[in-house]
């Protein structure tokens, strides 16, 4: 998987739209970001020691509460983590090039969930 892949999943969601923060994609809806691509700081590559750090571009998606987030560490790859700059954050953080398809659509869809009007999520539904 890579940026295109994950910007085309998050587009196929009603009402996404693609932006750009500070140099890097981010994607929202009803004018909320829900998905953004999100670098490691020297900070975070500091805290991560002697061990290698999950292989960039790293996608950061919002959860609804973190319920769903530790839902989501739990019941997914190693490819869905978390780093102490998000402890308390109801976000996750993907690494692109090691998430499967579907287990990346799965995060996307519940970061948009997390912010999307009931008449989209409706939309969505029935499309399904």
């Amino acid at each position: 998987m890579n940026l295109e892949d994950a910007s085309a999943i998050a587009l196929l969601l009603p009402g996404v739209e693609e932006g750009e923060h500070l140099g890097h994609p981010n994607w929202s809806v009803a004018g909320k970001g829900f998905a953004w691509e999100r670098p490691f700081s020297k900070a975070d590559r500091k805290r991560f020691g002697s061990t290698e750090p999950p292989q960039e571009p790293i996608l950061a998606v919002r959860t609804a509460g973190l319920v769903e987030k530790e839902g989501l560490l739990a019941n997914t790859s190693d490819a869905v983590f978390t780093i102490p700059h998000f402890d308390g954050y109801p976000a996750v953080l993907v690494e692109v090039a090691a998430v499967a398809p579907d287990e990346l659509k799965e995060v996307l869809v519940e970061g948009w969930l997390a912010y999307a009007p009931p008449d989209l999520v409706e939309e969505y539904d029935e499309r399904r």
